[in-house]
């Protein structure tokens, strides 16, 4: 069940999917503001890591298999870990200021707290197998 209880369908209806779409496009215009010769660096890491966390998620979630999913779980933390990373490296650099980085940051908290939840729900389940 999701969270406002209808069954889960889809990845669609995961609400870390959703809440790691919107961070993904909080990083995106984020991004566009940073300095052009971060184009290669900086940008593009950073959004990479924002776009795996939600594909992770959709994959694990695909591939039908309990374990296969706590798996891809992992790696979508991972990337959020990156992002929160690229951001603290972009905040020490002056590249963004304490308002934009927060902004960020708070996101990746809630993101990172709903997939620690998921996490835990499949390995509960797995433990029962």
């Amino acid at each position: 069940m999701s969270s406002e209880g209808a069954p889960i369908k889809s990845y669609r209806d995961l609400k870390a999917w959703r809440e790691a779409m919107l961070l993904a496009q909080h990083v995106y215009a984020l991004t566009a503001k940073l300095p052009p010769d971060e184009r290669f660096g900086l940008v593009q890491q950073l959004r990479r890591s924002a776009i795996s966390v939600p594909s992770n998620i959709a994959e694990g979630h695909a591939r039908g298999a309990t374990r296969d999913f706590a798996r891809f779980i992992a790696i979508s933390r991972g990337s959020l870990a990156e992002i929160e990373t690229q951001i603290e490296l972009c905040l020490s650099l002056g590249m963004l200021n304490e308002g934009e980085a927060a902004s960020v940051l708070d996101c990746c908290d809630e993101v990172g707290r709903i997939l620690r939840g998921l996490r835990k729900s499949l390995d509960n389940k797995l433990a029962k197998i």
